[in-house]
């Protein structure tokens, strides 16, 4: 199975160019169970990142635009009335699927954030009372762009917090971004056939195997006294949630099997402790005056507390 998933994210990193620290966090996080959370401006590669994703999978991809006037039933499906057979016909929607894309999802009423959030904790939907489970390899991938603002819906916090992850997709260099636009206007990157690498089958196993991970009482304290940091801290106003600790420890375990080993380490919980936290706190009013970033705050804070030798 690591052979299929080294050979998966290889297959990965020739596609999305530029980008090779977010794929492996992205992996990491859908690997782990968790939902992820893209941020970035336009033209960044976020909708193939996760098409290209959901390709290697071999799983089904569906593409939602939100929009301001999309509806839960949009999202979840809905019950009509079937005049040839005189009954109720259930159409499911657009999340009966292995990956959904949630592009802009800044972009629709609260109403409907909900009925996608409920579904991403819940993995069922109900529709007109009856209730409908969810596939078992199930993940939810969301876009929004950090640039625009009117006509938006911020996702509150505790609905961010849904999200295992928060990624975000900057420009790549002159190099790799030379690199992209040979290839597209190649046609050696877009348009081609992605053959699946992974079996859903075997990504369920991989996910079995993840969960095996060790993780010690000393990584979990450390982990512990980081997430307990964020809400002592004078510079941040609302600290991580439990929820984080957990996110953390989880994702821990699966960059540590992406590496190849059975246990964690102090560096894995330092690698994604910053794209588990980014949604989940924020900063004191005094410290955003400063100019200073939550990026940053982060950094600062988890260098603060004593690695576990």
């Amino acid at each position: 199975m690591r052979e299929e998933l080294t050979s998966l994210i290889e297959k990965y990193e020739q596609q999305i160019l530029g980008q090779n620290h977010n794929l492996r966090l992205l992996l990491s996080a859908v690997l782990a169970g968790g939902h992820v959370l893209l941020e970035g401006v336009p033209g960044t590669g976020k909708t193939q990142t996760v098409r290209t994703l959901a390709g290697l999978l071999g799983g089904d991809f569906n593409r939602v635009q939100f929009t301001p006037d999309l509806l839960p039933s949009d999202i979840t499906g809905s019950a009509i009335y079937d005049l040839k057979e005189g009954d109720f016909k259930t159409l499911k929607g657009p999340i009966f699927t292995n990956v959904l894309l949630a592009d802009e999802i800044n972009r629709t009423p609260a109403k409907t954030q909900a009925a996608l959030l409920e579904a991403m904790e819940e993995q069922q939907v109900t529709i007109q009372g009856e209730t409908y489970l969810l596939e078992e390899v199930f993940f939810v991938v969301a876009t929004q762009n950090p640039i625009e603002f009117e006509g938006t819906y911020p996702l509150p916090e505790a609905q961010q917090d849904r999200f295992m992850f928060k990624l975000l997709i900057d420009f790549p260099s002159f190099e790799e971004e030379q690199s992209i636009l040979k290839h597209v206007l190649e046609r050696k990157t877009r348009h081609e056939v992605l053959e699946a690498v992974l079996s859903l089958d075997t990504f369920r196993e991989i996910r079995t195997e993840i969960q095996t991970v060790k993780l010690s009482e000393d990584i979990l304290k450390y982990m512990m006294e980081i997430v307990r940091k964020t809400r002592d801290a004078e510079t941040i106003r609302i600290g991580a949630s439990t929820r984080a600790a957990i996110s953390i420890g989880r994702a821990a375990q699966a960059w540590a099997y992406l590496a190849g080993r059975d246990y964690v380490t102090p560096d894995d919980v330092k690698v994604v402790a910053k794209p588990a936290l980014r949604h989940r706190i924020q900063l004191s009013p005094h410290v955003e005056l400063e100019g200073r970033t939550i990026d940053q705050t982060i950094e600062e804070l988890v260098g603060s507390v004593a690695v576990p030798r």
